[in-house]
């Protein structure tokens, strides 16, 4: 599909989620996801699905789980990640239950701790962390900085994306030389060298 096409569907097909949830204006929300999918390797409606399902997922887990306001639902590729605090194991279970019971969601990463909700400043600088490891890939040559989502969570960094055997070390070793990082976890899909053509291709 041409790129200005795939580009215009996907703006349609997430703004009018959101625009449905109330969380953005339909015309906010399709400048947004214009300048962003480009270089995205999830097809359109990958793209479109895991808008879903995070909203679904945020939606739903603050009807099913006490506390679940320290909870962060991220999507990739119909691959959910959980990240946040909460109170108990059973509150930990709840939560995987409630992504797992979605249409779409493929697997369930709960990376949940039992603890209290982190303050502020670990907020503000997990938001920091994130923003200096996805710096640090765009200026890595060989690494396609739209190819991964960046997660951080109490200085723990989560990696997801289509990558390739050759390049998901790479991911890796940049956000693990951030400072403040105590820890790198990679959840990515690996695809071939042959995919890859395939996915640039379209």
């Amino acid at each position: 599909m041409h790129t200005t096409r795939r580009l215009a569907v996907l703006a349609a097909l997430i703004g009018s989620s959101l625009a449905a949830s109330g969380c953005l204006p339909l015309a906010a929300t399709g400048m947004a996801v214009g300048t962003m999918a480009a270089l995205d390797r999830r097809t359109v409606g990958a793209q479109a699905e895991d808008t879903e399902i995070e909203l679904r997922g945020a939606s739903r887990m603050s009807d099913a789980i006490k506390g679940a306001n320290g909870v962060a639902v991220t999507s990739y590729n119909r691959r959910v990640l959980l990240t946040g605090q909460v109170p108990d194991e059973t509150a930990k279970a709840d939560a995987e239950r409630v992504m797992r019971q979605i249409p779409g969601v493929r697997e369930v990463h709960n990376e949940l701790e039992l603890a209290n909700r982190v303050t502020f400043s670990t907020t503000a600088n997990d938001t920091a962390i994130t923003a200096r490891v996805r710096a640090g890939i765009l200026n890595e040559k060989v690494l396609t900085s739209n190819a991964v989502k960046v997660v951080t969570e109490n200085s723990v960094v989560y990696l997801m994306g289509l990558v390739t055997e050759r390049e998901g070390p790479g991911y890796a070793s940049v956000a693990s030389r951030v400072p403040g990082v105590r820890r790198v976890v990679t959840l990515f899909e690996y695809i071939s060298d042959e995919e890859l053509a395939r996915i640039n291709a379209r």
